[in-house]
C-alpha cells in the first residue's frame, strides 16, 4: 500500500521519483509560483514539474533556493518546448532551462510533444546530456505507441517516463500496457480532469464512504494504478488536500468503477494533431 507522501517509484535507470508531486502549468512566475512551490514543500512534496513554456522556471528556481530543503531531497522536470527542437537547439534550450532554474542538474527532463519528425535528433541530444550526468533521467511527454516505436528504433537510452493526459475520463489503456512492457513509467498530467469530475456520482459516492473528496478519490486510483502524478494548483488548502491521499485504499471493486468512467475524451489536444 502506498502509505506516505515519500513514496518513490524506481525507474528503469534505477532513478527514483516522488509518486507525488505538484506541476505548476499556467502558474503566474514570480511571487504566485514561488509562494505555489514553497508551500508545496512545506507539506512534504519534493517532486516539481514545469516547463520551458510555462514561463515561471525562474519562480520555481527561486523557491528552490529560499526552500530549507536540500537540492538532494528534490527532484526537479522541466521540458523542451517544440520550437526548440532539433540536436543543437535542443542543448540551447537546456542550458537557457537550467540557467532559469539556477540548478547544477535536473532530474528528469521530456520532450514536450513529439511533432512530427524532429524527436530522433531531440532525443539524441537527451542521450548527450544523460550520458554528461547533468541529467539524472530523460523521457518524454504525450507520445503515443507509434512515436515511441520510431523512437525506440534508433535510440540508444530508453525513455524512463512518458507524461501523458491521464483521468478517469481518459484511462488510455492500451498506452499504458505498451509502456508497462517497455518499462517506461506512466506519468499523467491533468490527474483530476481539470476538477470536472467533482459532481460525478460514482465518484462520489466513493469519496462518501472514505470521508474523502472525489478529487482525493481520483489521486488515490491514480496512485493504486502506478502512476506518478502532479496534480496542479496555487491554492495552499488544495495542495494540503491533494496530498492526504495515503491513509486510504480503494478496493478492487472502486478501482474498476472508476475504470468504468472512461470516455476516451481529452481535455488537452490530441498528439496526432501537434504538428510543427
Amino acid at each position: 500500500m502506498v502509505n506516505s507522501i515519500e513514496h518513490k517509484v524506481k525507474l528503469h535507470n534505477g532513478v527514483e521519483i516522488p509518486q507525488l508531486g505538484i506541476g505548476v502549468f499556467k502558474v503566474e512566475d514570480g511571487d504566485t509560483v514561488i509562494h505555489t512551490v514553497k508551500t508545496a514543500l512545506d507539506l512534504g512534496y519534493r517532486s516539481i514539474d514545469t516547463a520551458a513554456i510555462y514561463k515561471n522556471e525562474e519562480g520555481v528556481g527561486k523557491a528552490i533556493k529560499e526552500s530549507a530543503v536540500s537540492r538532494e531531497s528534490l527532484f526537479i522536470t522541466t521540458k523542451v518546448w517544440n520550437e526548440e527542437q532539433g540536436y543543437d537547439s535542443t542543448l540551447r534550450a537546456f542550458e537557457t532551462s537550467l540557467k532559469k532554474l539556477d540548478l547544477d542538474y535536473l532530474d528528469l527532463y521530456l520532450i514536450h510533444w513529439p511533432g512530427k519528425d524532429k524527436y530522433v535528433e531531440t532525443w539524441k541530444a537527451f542521450e548527450r546530456l544523460y550520458d554528461e550526468g547533468v541529467v539524472k533521467a530523460i523521457g518524454v511527454s504525450n507520445f503515443q505507441e507509434h512515436h515511441l516505436d520510431h523512437l525506440l528504433a534508433s535510440a540508444k537510452e530508453k525513455p524512463t517516463v512518458n507524461q501523458i493526459e491521464l483521468h478517469p475520463r481518459l484511462s488510455q489503456e492500451k498506452l499504458r500496457e505498451y509502456c508497462q512492457k517497455k518499462d517506461i513509467k506512466i506519468e499523467a498530467w491533468s490527474p483530476i480532469a481539470k476538477g470536472r469530475l467533482i459532481n460525478e456520482p460514482t465518484l462520489n459516492y466513493i469519496a462518501k464512504k472514505h470521508d474523502k473528496t472525489p478529487v482525493q478519490v481520483i489521486l488515490r486510483w491514480h496512485l493504486q494504478n502506478g502512476h506518478i502524478i502532479i496534480p496542479k494548483s496555487i491554492h495552499p488548502e488544495r495542495i494540503k488536500e491533494n496530498a492526504e491521499i495515503f491513509d486510504f485504499q480503494l478496493s478492487l471493486v472502486e478501482m474498476d468503477q472508476i475504470d468504468r468512467l472512461n470516455m476516451n475524451e481529452r481535455l488537452g489536444s490530441n498528439p496526432d494533431e501537434v504538428i510543427f
